[in-house]
């Protein structure tokens, strides 16, 4: 049995439709861009190519590079999607949460910025804080979730790997749970707030593996589903610049089904594991016993209480 209500997961989608749409806008428009670089970059290789013999081949070269640039932006954008579009998003589900009233239209985008900027002043804070959740998650979670040690069968190996996989893949929104922590207690220090948040989850983190490993079906189902249903008509977008098949067309929808998932789909498991961790820790105390056991296996945990003690510090409470 799962511990988040789908019915109460869909009803704050509803509500955050303004950010719903959004989301989609902003990942539909990086989409927009993948398709028409990578197109662009095939057309000028096919043209380059009549100057040689393989029209062809610089095409899908033209394409690749044409798609790797683009990846590039994107991945310089990320502190920006961070900032905006994520901790915006996770800022107004915390309010619904909490029972407060949230504006409407653009009015909603505007008060969860307001939010986010009260809690995280910087963008670059918020990107360094999740960094390194993240990586403090990755340790923690390879250290205590490898099935194979587990399960000591013989031959068990590649059953195992694939659920490991699995496990990951399902923990991917966990720095975001931790971020909503960050909001919903209205923490005065973030540093000092995920270092709290992370010892929650790692004395809860059973239950979060139950549901997460479920949520992970779920969501890359959805996803697989959007992929194959965007494949054909990408195929014949893809048909209309000349000298591009084949593996261009698998990169698109890829791309496409990536866009629909940030926009839409991934909110749903986001949602579901905030709903979990509110209601899962709710009137708990950090244990102590956690929070060795994380020094222990992350040398990365300590950092949170360095840069915790620096934050007192420059904002006068040290």
């Amino acid at each position: 049995m799962m511990d988040f209500k789908m019915g109460e997961v869909l009803g704050l989608m509803r509500q955050t439709a303004p950010f719903l749409i959004f989301r989609f806008l902003i990942y539909f428009g990086i989409t927009l861009a993948y398709v028409l670089a990578t197109g662009a970059g095939a057309g000028l290789g096919y043209f380059v190519g009549h100057i040689g013999d393989d029209p062809s081949g610089y095409s899908a070269w033209g394409g690749l590079i044409g798609f790797g640039a683009i990846s590039g932006v994107a991945y310089f954008l990320r502190e920006y999607l961070l900032y905006v579009v994520k901790a915006g998003h996770i800022a107004v589900l915390v309010e619904l949460m909490e029972g407060r009233e949230l504006p409407q239209g653009r009015g909603q985008i505007d008060y969860a910025q307001e939010i986010v900027r009260q809690r995280f002043a910087q963008a670059s804070t918020l990107f360094g804080v999740d960094q390194l959740i993240k990586a403090v998650l990755k340790t923690f979670n390879k250290a205590f979730f490898t099935l194979s040690s587990l399960i000591p069968i013989p031959g068990f190996q590649g059953v195992a790997n694939f659920i490991n996989t699995v496990i990951n893949l399902s923990l991917t929104y966990l720095d975001e749970v931790i971020l909503a922590y960050n909001l919903r207690t209205k923490a005065d220090n973030p540093w000092r707030a995920s270092q709290t948040a992370l010892i929650l989850y790692a004395q809860n983190y059973k239950v979060f593996l139950k549901n997460a490993f479920f949520l992970a079906f779920v969501i890359w189902g959805m996803t697989l589903v959007v992929f194959l249903l965007i494949l054909a008509p990408v195929a014949g977008l893809v048909s209309l610049f000349p000298g591009t098949a084949g593996p261009l067309t698998v990169i698109i929808a890829l791309v496409f089904a990536w866009g629909v998932k940030q926009a839409v789909i991934e909110p749903l498991g986001m949602t579901a594991l905030m709903q979990i961790f509110f209601n899962t820790t709710e009137g708990q105390e950090p244990d102590p016993e956690w929070d060795a056991r994380l020094n222990e296996v992350s040398d990365r945990f300590a950092s949170f209480r360095d840069n915790a003690l620096a934050w007192d510090k420059n904002n006068g409470k040290g």
